[in-house]
C-alpha cells in the first residue's frame, strides 16, 4: 500500500480524498508555486492549504471533461488567477489553455509534462510530474489508469462516429506508448478508487507503483493484445447514470459559482415558509437524515438518501432532472454539507432546508408519515410472501431469498409500474440504506403496505436456505 502523500523538501504532493465519490484530486507545491489538479466544487481545501503554505496557486489542470463529478476548477481560478488547462481537443464554453502533447509548465523547481492519452475520452490526459533533475516521479492519470483498472471507454462514444470500441483501441494505445513506457518506480495517481462508475474492478488502493500495476492490473499486461484488451475492457459495462452526461455539459459550458449555489440553498426555512417554498416550486423534499430517524417520522412524499451512505451517487442516479427544485430536512449541522454534496454532482438548485427539523414541522402541525420497520430476527421468511432485494444483480446472484424478487435501486423508478400497491412487500439490501431509500420511493408512490428489513444482509439470508 502507498502512503498517498509526498513531501520532500522541494516537493509536496498531497492527495485529497472524497469517500462519498471515491475521488482523488491533487496539490502539488515547489517552491512557493502550487498546482491543482481535478479539483471538486468548492475551492475552500485548496485555498486553505495554499494560505497555510504561503503558496500562490499557479496552475488547475484537468485531466478530462468529467462524468461523475462537477470540477471546482472554474471557482478556483476566479479565486487565484490561476490558469485552467486541459488536454488537446478540450472544447470549452470559457477561457482556459488547451496544452499539445509533450508541452511542460514549470512549478517551482518542478515540472509538468502532458501526455496525451486519450481512450476514456478524446482529450483524457496524463500529467507527468518530473523533479528538479528531471527524473519522473508521478503521474496523474485522471480516469486513463486506475490502480487495478483503467477508465470505462463508452462515456464518449458518438452514434455513427466513434464506438465503445474504437475509445478501447485508443485506450490501449495509450496505455502502450505513453504510460507503459515510464520507469517502475514513478508513483500512480489517478482520479478514482473502488466505488466510482469510472471503471469495473478498481482497488481499494488509492496509489501505487507503476510497476506493481504493470505486474497485477489485467489492462497492462505485457501479453496482451489489442483484441483481447478491447474485448476485455468493453465486456460488462453497466449503463452509466443518467447525470454523467449532464455533468460532462456542466464542465464544458460553465455553472453558477458555488458561492451563489450556497447563499441559495443554505437557508433556512421555517414550516410555513417550507410548505409555501415547497408548492409554490414544486420542489422534492429530500432527507438525509440518518435512516433508523427518517423511517420513524417524515414529511409525506418526501425522499430518503442519507448524507452517511453514498449520498451523491445515489442522487444522481435516482434524481433525473439536475435543475429539480429541492428542500432539504437534514440534522443540525449538517445544512451546508449537504448543499455541497449537492453540488458536487451539479444539484444547483436547492431552495433551503426545513429550520427546527421534522420537530417543528410537528408543532407547525404538519403531516408526518412513517415506515414500519423491522430487524432480520424479526423477519418471518414463511409471512413475507412479496420480497424485494434492492440489491445489484451481482449480489443478488452471489446469495438471496428463495422467494425474493431482485429490483435494483437504480431501476426501481422504471419498474415500479410492475408492482402492486395494493399487495405487501418486504424490502431490503444490504445493510438497510438502500431498502430505506427504495421504501421512501414506493411510499411516494401510493405504496402503504411496506416493511422495510433494515439489516445486515447476511443476517436476513440466515433467516432461511439461501438460494445461491
Amino acid at each position: 500500500m502507498m502512503i498517498p502523500s509526498y513531501n520532500v523538501s522541494d516537493m509536496v504532493i498531497e492527495q485529497i480524498y472524497t469517500g462519498c465519490l471515491a475521488q482523488g484530486a491533487y496539490y502539488i507545491s515547489s517552491k512557493g508555486e502550487a498546482a491543482v489538479i481535478d479539483p471538486l466544487r468548492s475551492p475552500k481545501p485548496y485555498l486553505d492549504k495554499a494560505r497555510a503554505a504561503g503558496d500562490t496557486i499557479k496552475y488547475i489542470f484537468e485531466t478530462h471533461f468529467h462524468a461523475d463529478f462537477v470540477s471546482g476548477h472554474l471557482d478556483l481560478a476566479r479565486e487565484t488567477g490561476a490558469r485552467i488547462v486541459y488536454g488537446p481537443g478540450a472544447k470549452t464554453d470559457y477561457e482556459k489553455y488547451e496544452a499539445k502533447d509533450g508541452e511542460e509548465f514549470r512549478l517551482g523547481d518542478l515540472t509538468i509534462r502532458v501526455l496525451h492519452t486519450p481512450g476514456h475520452t478524446l482529450e483524457s490526459t496524463t500529467y507527468l510530474l518530473l523533479d528538479a533533475n528531471g527524473t519522473p516521479k508521478a503521474i496523474f492519470t485522471g480516469d486513463t489508469l486506475f490502480i487495478g483498472d483503467v477508465g470505462r471507454p463508452d462515456l464518449a462514444q458518438k452514434k455513427g462516429a466513434l464506438t465503445k470500441e474504437d475509445l478501447a483501441g485508443l485506450l490501449y494505445d495509450s496505455l502502450r506508448r505513453k504510460i507503459m513506457l515510464l520507469p517502475d518506480d514513478i508513483i500512480v495517481y489517478p482520479a478514482h478508487g473502488a466505488g466510482s462508475a469510472c471503471g469495473k474492478k478498481m482497488s481499494r488502493e488509492t496509489t501505487d507503483t507503476l510497476g506493481n500495476q504493470k505486474a497485477t492490473n489485467y489492462a497492462l499486461r505485457a501479453d496482451m493484445t489489442r483484441e483481447e484488451f478491447v474485448q476485455e475492457v468493453t465486456a460488462g459495462l453497466l449503463p452509466p447514470p443518467a447525470y454523467f452526461s449532464e455533468n460532462v455539459r456542466m464542465n464544458k459550458a460553465g455553472y453558477d459559482s458555488f458561492k451563489d449555489v450556497m447563499d441559495r440553498g443554505a437557508v433556512a426555512l421555517a414550516p410555513e415558509q417550507f410548505e409555501e417554498v415547497a408548492n409554490r416550486e414544486m420542489a422534492l423534499v429530500l432527507d438525509v437524515r440518518p435512516k433508523e430517524e427518517f423511517v420513524k417520522a417524515f414529511i409525506p412524499n418526501s425522499i430518503f438518501i442519507g448524507i452517511d451512505g453514498g449520498f451523491a451517487p445515489w442522487v444522481g442516479e435516482l434524481i433525473p432532472d439536475l435543475q429539480q427544485p429541492i428542500l432539504l430536512v437534514t440534522e443540525p449541522g449538517k445544512e451546508a454539507e449537504t448543499v455541497e454534496r449537492l453540488s458536487r454532482v451539479g444539484y444547483d438548485n436547492a431552495l433551503g432546508y426545513l429550520d427546527g427539523g421534522i420537530a417543528a414541522w410537528r408543532a407547525y402541525g404538519g403531516e408526518v408519515d412513517a415506515i414500519p420497520t423491522i430487524s432480520a430476527a424479526e423477519f418471518d421468511p414463511e409471512r413475507a410472501r412479496n420480497v424485494l432485494d434492492v440489491r445489484k444483480a451481482s449480489e443478488y446472484e452471489g446469495g438471496h431469498l428463495s422467494q425474493a424478487r431482485n429490483l435494483p435501486l437504480s431501476e426501481l423508478s422504471a419498474k415500479t409500474n410492475q408492482l402492486d400497491p395494493k399487495q405487501e412487500y418486504h424490502v431490503h439490501c444490504g445493510s438497510g440504506y438502500r431498502s430505506t431509500i427504495a421504501t421512501s420511493i414506493l411510499k411516494s408512490r401510493g405504496f402503504d403496505r411496506l416493511i422495510n428489513v433494515q439489516d445486515k444482509v447476511a443476517d436476513i439470508l440466515a433467516t432461511e436456505s439461501v438460494d445461491a
